[in-house]
Formats: C-alpha cells, structure tokens, sequence
C-alpha cells in the first residue's frame, strides 16, 4: 500500500520512519544520519508521477499518501512493534 514518500531510518532494533515526506529527500540510501540533522521536509499535499498511486483528493489531483494536508506521520518501531512515538519525546 502506498502511503506517500517516505523515510526510514534504521538502527540497532529500531526503525524510526518519516511518513508524507517532501519527494527531494536530502538523504539517501545508506547514508549514516547523525542527531539534529535534517533529512527531509514535509511533503506537498499533491504530488504527481507516482506509479500506483491510489490517492487523490476532491478535486482528482493525486495527494501525498492517505492524506487531506500537509503533515509529519512520525512512525517508531522496535522489534518489528510500534510503539508510541510520544513516549521518545
């Protein structure tokens, strides 16, 4: 399933994943991210060009995963487990 641009960044028994991402991700794969760094931005609410995508918006323009705007979806796992991302802050 599509859920619109995305970065993950793995780590130990933890991936930590950056969902609705701007499309030019500062980033790549491989690349070894330190603390503070900026790896992204937040993404357009449209985006086009994206094979398969099955989401769009009233109007018909395909959008940026699941969404109806601009916003961070901030997803931690450990062990393979989601937990709460709240409890990391």
């Amino acid at each position: 399933m599509l859920v619109g641009y995305t970065i993950t960044l793995s780590f130990n028994n933890y991936k930590v994943s950056y969902c609705h991402c701007d499309p030019n991700f500062i980033v790549n794969v491989g690349d070894t991210v330190k603390q503070g760094q900026v790896i992204g931005h937040v993404g357009p609410k449209n985006v086009y060009g994206v094979k398969g995508n099955q989401y769009y918006d009233s109007q018909g323009n395909p959008t940026n995963g699941a969404t109806t705007g601009c916003h961070l979806h901030l997803g931690i796992r450990i062990n393979g487990q989601y937990v709460n991302p709240v409890n990391y802050f």
